[in-house]
């Protein structure tokens, strides 16, 4: 059985300089992300998370090896929804992973909108 992940559109907010007021202003651009395992967490992810820092996960992804990305707090898009990622990405050592493993990085998020 061979896993297959998804397309994921990841946003990303870049500060572009000030307003009249001294704040920052942003530019939010896109990137298509190919072979992004998406997984449901289990009922227990699910309680702990709720217990530890009341948010929901809604789903959990898979991040392919070698991708560099930044995927902590930014948006996603997949499955026509938007979703936010959230807490520090969870990485496995690559080298110590099987093969036949694609994925190194697990990433929660929550519904966004």
């Amino acid at each position: 059985m061979h896993i297959q992940g998804k397309t994921v559109r990841l946003w990303t907010k870049t500060q572009t300089g000030t307003d009249a007021f001294n704040a920052p202003t942003y530019k939010w651009t896109y990137e298509d992300v190919d072979n992004v395992l998406i997984g449901e967490p289990t009922p227990e992810e699910q309680t702990n998370e709720m217990s530890l820092t009341g948010r929901s996960i809604a789903y959990t992804l898979g991040i392919p090896k070698g991708d560099t990305h930044d995927w902590e707090n930014q948006i996603v898009e997949f499955f026509n929804e938007k979703f936010r990622t959230f807490g520090i990405p969870v990485q496995g050592i690559e080298v110590n992973l099987p093969r036949h493993m694609p994925w190194h990085k697990k990433v929660k998020c929550e519904r966004y909108e």
